[in-house]
């Protein structure tokens, strides 16, 4: 029985065989070309196909993690259309008539050694997505498509690292556990074990030297092992003592389970007495499903950009109002908050024709994508109110910095009320909120309390523009606080404004209720 310690980042316990998820290294060939002109036309070809195969993996990872974590692809498609990185590859087989193949792999080495020489620890991980981008457009060039791992029973995932295009591919129901030497918690084997609900482990310690590790790996390959999420360990070959001991903790877990399921029809109250109504974040039609199994007291947030980002031209008021009336029919008089378009430069697809931003995160998003582009913004609240009549309907409009913007959207919601009034088009009465989400809603927001009639409270944001910390950044795990006195103020401040207006407030999907009001 051997033990090898890692970085816990989902609890849990699993017990099954190894299956070592060795990277297949690419082999390029240099070869001299007569008609360079015809190469650079394969790399157009090949990065045509290679952007398809982007696009079908944004969409699988749509499904199965959500718009947030599936933007790595949609950033992998800009690092493919990056104009420097496309026409030094194009300089490259017409300077030197070599093949596009090993002219990838040039370029993709110097860009790989550039960013790796940074001081910058975020830009120095950039390097491993020029250098995945890379590899797939070398498949492109010769023919390959990327396959899921095939495995005949559920088995436990070892690995140096995982790609996203390597998690997104794997078929979940045969995923007992990820553990990878390298890797952090905002890796993405950890975002997919977080979201399938099972253990994970991260930079898992095998020795010292990376040959010596490698070797390990493969010994390791379809032996017995227990994955301990609670401890940070992997236990390999365990005695029956040990398998019977977690297996016990497994009971435990499966005990606890269904006592929380024993609970599915019952008002979620505190120890105190208060009632704090738990509803759910749904980022696709799976959430839906999971919302309505899991018995929560509404829907505290559906994302409506997922309507936007699963197409190629924007969703009709049909479309959209198709399925917001199946959602609010589906919740019956539990209240559903749906949040209008919320995209970005980070976060969009091809038609959308968002500029490139060198900040996307303090870019053109959000509700400034909204009031730029009122012909889009219509039909969605055209949509919205149709469907109003179906259900409990909540309209929130996320990274509101003002009352100037609040005022705009809601002129817009009147004029839009009074267009399907004159058109004779049935239309239901809607709550209007806000995400406070930036620093400035939340110091204002005893003014913004006046103009709407609920708060959200979008902790991720507000602690990522409060702290001015990056949350995606794995460098920056030590400096990042959720508990930072500066965001519980901000917390604080929000409620408190809202429970002096009468309106209530929410919080990553969780009510508190005013004062005098029910929710």
């Amino acid at each position: 029985m051997r033990i090898y310690r890692g970085r816990s980042v989902c609890s849990g316990i699993a017990i099954g065989k190894i299956y070592v998820c060795q990277r297949r290294e690419q082999v390029v060939t240099r070869y001299q070309v007569q008609d360079t002109q015809a190469e650079v036309r394969r790399l157009h070809q090949a990065k045509e196909r290679a952007q398809l195969q982007l696009s079908k993996l944004y969409q699988d990872a749509l499904r199965q993690v959500g718009e947030a974590d599936a933007a790595i692809f949609a950033m992998y498609q800009v690092i493919l259309e990056d104009k420097e990185y496309i026409e030094a590859i194009e300089e490259r087989i017409r300077s030197r008539s070599v093949n596009a193949e090993y002219a990838v792999a040039a370029i993709s080495d110097n860009y790989v050694v550039q960013f790796s020489a940074m001081p910058d620890e975020y830009m120095r991980t950039r390097a491993a997505d020029v250098k995945d981008v890379s590899e797939r457009l070398l498949d492109a060039l010769e023919g390959r498509v990327g396959q899921g791992i095939e495995m005949s029973e559920p088995m436990i995932i070892l690995a140096q690292d995982l790609s996203p295009s390597e998690t997104v591919q794997f078929d979940r129901s045969k995923v007992m556990s990820f553990v990878t030497l390298g890797g952090s918690a905002t890796s993405h084997a950890a975002i997919l074990a977080r979201s399938m609900g099972i253990p994970a482990l991260v930079g898992l310690s095998l020795r010292d030297g990376q040959e010596e590790a490698h070797a390990l790996m493969e010994s390791l390959h379809g032996k017995r092992a227990i994955v301990n999420g609670y401890t940070g360990e992997l236990t390999v070959e365990p005695d029956e003592e040990t398998v019977e001991r977690m297996r016990q903790y497994q009971r435990k877990e499966q005990a606890k389970r269904k006592r929380l399921k024993s609970l599915k029809g019952k008002e979620s109250v505190t120890l105190d007495g208060r009632r704090v109504p738990v509803c759910t974040n749904v980022g696709n039609r799976g959430g839906l499903e999971l919302t309505l199994e899991n018995d929560a007291e509404g829907i505290g947030l559906f994302r409506s950009e997922y309507l936007y980002l699963e197409k190629d031209a924007y969703p009709t008021e049909e479309e959209q109002f198709a399925v917001y009336k199946m959602v609010l029919e589906a919740m019956g008089e539990r209240r559903v908050i749906i949040r209008t378009l919320d995209v970005g430069a980070d976060k969009q697809a091809d038609y959308l024709e968002l500029v490139k931003e060198e900040n996307p995160a303090m870019g053109l998003r959000g509700i400034r994508v909204s009031l730029t582009g009122q012909d889009v913004f219509r039909v969605q609240l055209r949509a919205l109110l149709r469907a109003a009549c179906h259900g409990r309907l909540a309209v929130m409009y996320p990274m509101i910095t003002s009352l100037k913007e609040v005022r705009q959207v809601r002129k817009l919601v009147e004029e839009v009320k009074e267009e399907l009034a004159r058109e004779g088009v049935p239309f239901g009465e809607i709550e209007q909120g806000i995400m406070v989400e930036t620093p400035a809603a939340a110091m204002i927001s005893d003014l913004l309390a006046k103009e709407v009639d609920f708060f959200s409270i979008g902790t991720n944001d507000l602690s990522q523009y409060g702290m001015a910390i990056d949350r995606q950044n794995p460098s920056l795990e030590d400096f990042y606080d959720a508990h930072h006195t500066g965001i519980l103020r901000m917390i604080a401040q929000t409620i408190q404004s809202a429970h002096k207006a009468g309106i209530w407030c929410g919080i990553c999907g969780t009510k508190s209720l005013p004062c005098g009001r029910s929710g």
